[in-house]
């Protein structure tokens, strides 16, 4: 690995150990179905946002509250404390597309149906409502 590629390397591992964050990979589950359930908690407070999934009669929503304390648990163990209500907000959450598995199905007249099984990846941040203050 060349110098300038080290540096900066270096450089993104140390961003990364300010930033707290959990990803869920290779979700069974399509990204748009996946999107609906996290555009509805994008921004907000976590324990607010814990009750909104919990709620949720989506099935994607059990995923994300699962993912969601998985990055509430990060932030814990980096800092060596329990959140606190209102301290914690999620500040950046995203799905991508994942691998699409490709099948077939009968159809009449010989021909094939294709059917597309799609997956998908998400990543949410979390971040203090004092470190956002501080940056603005």
């Amino acid at each position: 690995m060349g110098a300038r590629k080290r540096i900066s390397a270096e450089a993104r591992k140390d961003a990364r150990k300010t930033q707290y964050f959990a990803k869920l990979r290779n979700v069974p589950t399509s990204p748009r179905k996946m999107r609906l359930v996290v555009d509805m908690v994008r921004g907000m407070e976590v324990f607010r946002a814990l009750g909104v999934l919990k709620f949720s009669n989506k099935e994607a929503a059990a995923r994300v509250e699962k993912l969601l304390r998985s990055a509430i648990s990060n932030w814990e163990q980096k800092n060596e404390r329990k959140a606190e209500a209102g301290e914690l907000y999620i500040s950046a959450i995203s799905v991508d597309c994942a691998t699409t598995l490709k099948r077939m199905r009968p159809a009449p007249q010989g021909r094939g149906y294709r059917i597309r099984k799609r997956s998908n990846h998400v990543t949410l941040f979390v971040d203090t409502l004092s470190n956002n203050d501080s940056q603005n």
